[in-house]
C-alpha cells in the first residue's frame, strides 16, 4: 500500500482539484503520483420507443473535435446519480425517461482519479421540449442502432462512457471486433 507523505501542489478548477504528491511505496521506495478528485458523474443510454438511441454530438476541447457520445453530467451536491441522470439527459436532449434501469458504475481514470461514472439505461424515453443545453450540446442526433453500431465498428464513437455503456446494455452485439479478430480463437 502507497501512504501520502505530503501534498506538493494543487490546482483547484471549478469541478474538481489535482494534486501531486509525494508517496512512499509499500517497499519504503519514495515516488510522486498525481491523483484528482472529481465529482461523481451519470450517464444514460436513452431509447426511443422505436429502439433508435438519442445521442449528443459535443464539442470537446481537449480533443479538438466533436464527439457524439450518450448523455452526461456530473452529480450535484445533495443529488443521486439517478436523479442526475435524469436531469442531463432532459437537458441535454429536451428527452425525459419513463423507467430508468442503473446498467454498471465504473471508474475511467483508475491510475490518477476517483471519479466513479454510473451508467443508467433508459428504454422508453419522449420528448419533452426542443430546448436543450446549447454551451454545451451542437446537437442531438437519433441513430438506429444498427448504424450505431457500424460507427462503433469504423472507430467513430470514441468516447469510453458511450463504448461502455452500450456494450453493458448489450447494443454492440456483433460490432466490436476489428479486421481478423473473432472471439474464441
Amino acid at each position: 500500500m502507497e501512504k501520502r507523505v505530503r501534498t506538493v501542489g494543487s490546482l483547484n478548477a471549478a469541478s474538481f482539484s489535482v494534486y501531486l504528491d509525494d508517496v512512499v511505496l509499500a517497499n519504503g521506495e519514495p515516488a510522486r503520483r498525481i491523483r484528482i478528485d472529481h465529482p461523481e458523474a451519470s450517464a444514460v443510454i436513452p431509447l426511443t420507443r422505436g429502439g433508435e438511441a438519442v445521442m449528443v454530438r459535443q464539442y470537446r476541447y481537449a480533443l479538438g473535435m466533436e464527439t457524439l457520445e450518450i448523455p452526461a453530467g456530473k452529480v450535484d451536491p445533495g443529488e443521486d446519480a439517478e436523479a442526475c441522470a435524469r436531469r442531463e439527459l432532459l437537458e441535454e436532449t429536451g428527452y425525459r425517461a419513463g423507467e430508468l434501469v442503473r446498467l454498471y458504475t465504473y471508474t475511467p481514470a483508475i491510475g490518477y482519479s476517483n471519479e466513479r461514472i454510473h451508467i443508467f439505461a433508459a428504454p422508453d424515453v419522449d420528448p419533452q421540449s426542443e430546448k436543450t443545453d446549447e454551451r454545451e450540446i451542437s446537437s442531438v442526433e437519433i441513430i438506429p442502432l444498427e448504424a450505431l453500431r457500424t460507427m462503433v465498428r469504423k472507430g467513430e464513437i470514441l468516447d469510453g462512457k458511450t463504448l461502455i455503456g452500450l456494450a453493458v446494455a448489450g447494443l454492440l452485439e456483433g460490432a466490436c471486433y476489428s479486421e481478423g479478430f473473432r472471439s474464441g480463437g
